[in-house]
């Protein structure tokens, strides 16, 4: 009688904390149920959805496989010598919410694959009331992940305000969601160049002031403006930003002539002294440092130092030679600026050889594209591949609904990504800017003090390399 009491007192211990648990499970949902957005809470619904019925859904769309191998324990549970009934298997399902849909993982199995997820993705996006439903090979190897979007994120504006910090990883640029949801994030690292084209107001100017907004309480990166479109620093896109600048220019060509020559001749300067200072020939194997920081420089409406002015007159011929001579400057700092820390981003409304010259467009690794109104303008920010695609072609963008949102090639797969980009408000830049003001250094008076520290003599030959012994 003890020990069936015994027994009965561990069942007993054994139900109230199975019960525990299952309190603190659903208060714990209930929680995170309750703090999540409205539209958070809609996924959550659907995500349940999805997983009570997904064994029966699978089977609808071909995504099961019989397994007629009877299992060890079927076989000694059958009697009458009757074979057991053949197994229908169908991919384990993993499924988590956010505030655009669902994102679910699926585990292969023979016969269902990346392919037949691919042919039933249509109907699975029916299934589920999403927009569109996409599959891609998953983090391992007998994987897939889907991906279903309930709103198109491409439509959906979105705000991003600046958290103030230095960004964890130099040269990575944030740029939004892809069209399922997904982060979009651009390695800038040992890229030398980004052309981004696209019609005025449809969010070229805001893309960048993300960038300069993240990147700007980093003392390891320092900003020069050139905006094409107004004549003072006070006016433009830029007004809330230029006192993060160490320099800036309006849209006086002989100003920016000027000073384009200034940064070449700081790009000639860290050249002959790199190797002597930093022990190394490219700047990206140590990163950018407050001493040697990463230099970016903005051209915004770059037509405006680049145009081929057509006259005989004095004053035609002379704007001709200076914009002749800003594009042979920029495409020194584009070419030869990578290893040193030069990174140049170029925006104008087309990209096209009379808006930045070829030499300079072509040798840009990132390029980007907003709204534009002719496929020619597409192909010169994206390359011929572009005319394949017609469905991300930034032709299809004009809409209002479409201001913010870009087109860019797919690393390393096939392809072009549509991207929603944030809006970045004017007062969010000021603050930024006002914060960090205190971080500007001329990267010239930074080389001279960093020379001058380490006792480099620049007029001293590097040493020969020790002959090899015989």
């Amino acid at each position: 009688m003890n020990e069936l009491n015994e027994a009965f007192g561990w069942l007993r211990a054994a139900v109230w904390l199975g019960l525990g648990l299952l309190t603190l499970w659903a208060v714990v949902w209930v929680i995170r149920y309750l703090r999540a957005s409205p539209m958070e809470r809609i996924s959550i619904r659907q995500a349940i959805r999805i997983r009570w019925g997904w064994k029966r859904l699978a089977r609808m769309c071909g995504l099961s496989v019989t397994d007629k191998m009877p299992t060890a324990l079927a076989s000694l549970a059958t009697s009458d010598g009757k074979e057991p009934k053949p197994r229908v298997l169908v991919p384990a399902l993993k499924v988590t919410p956010d505030a655009f849909g669902v994102m679910a993982g699926a585990t292969c199995l023979p016969k269902v694959g990346l392919v037949e997820f691919q042919k039933a993705a249509p109907y699975l996006a029916d299934a589920w009331r999403m927009a569109r439903v996409s599959v891609l090979p998953g983090e391992k190897p007998g994987q897939v992940t889907l991906r279903g979007v309930r709103v198109d994120p491409l439509i959906t504006p979105t705000v991003h305000v600046p958290n103030g910090r230095p960004p964890e990883e130099y040269a990575v640029w944030e740029l939004g969601v892809d069209e399922f949801g997904l982060p979009v994030v651009v390695p800038l690292k040992e890229v030398p160049g980004v052309a981004m084209g696209g019609l005025p107001g449809f969010g070229k100017t805001s893309c960048v002031n993300r960038l300069v907004c993240d990147w700007a309480p980093s003392p390891a990166i320092q900003f020069v403006f050139f905006d094409g479109k107004v004549s003072h620093a006070y006016e433009g896109d830029y007004a809330d930003l230029v006192q993060r600048a160490f320099e800036f220019c309006g849209d006086d060509l002989e100003e920016a002539n000027r000073k384009l020559k200034e940064l070449v001749q700081l790009r000639r300067a860290r050249s002959a002294s790199i190797r002597r200072v930093l022990g190394v020939k490219n700047m990206w194997h140590v990163g950018p440092s407050e001493d040697w920081p990463l230099i970016v420089v903005v051209i915004d409406e770059a037509h405006t130092y680049f145009r081929d002015y057509k006259g005989s007159d004095t004053a035609t011929k002379k704007l001709a030679a200076l914009a002749a001579e800003n594009a042979r400057l920029v495409e020194d700092l584009v070419k030869k600026g990578r290893s040193v820390g030069f990174l140049t981003l170029l925006t104008t409304q087309k990209t096209t050889g009379d808006a930045i010259p070829t030499f300079i467009r072509d040798v840009c690794p990132v390029g980007l594209s907003f709204a534009q109104k002719t496929a020619d303008a597409a192909v010169a920010a994206l390359g011929d591949d572009i005319r394949e695609w017609p469905d991300a072609s930034p032709v299809t963008l004009q809409d209002p609904a479409y201001v913010g949102v870009a087109v860019m090639s797919q690393h390393g797969r096939p392809g072009f990504i549509r991207i929603r980009t944030p809006y970045v408000a004017d007062r969010d830049a000021a603050r930024v800017a006002e914060q960090t003001t205190h971080l500007v250094r001329h990267p010239s008076k930074l080389l001279e003090d960093l020379i001058h520290r380490t006792g480099v003599d620049l007029n001293k030959e590097d040493p020969e390399p020790p002959a090899e012994a015989a």
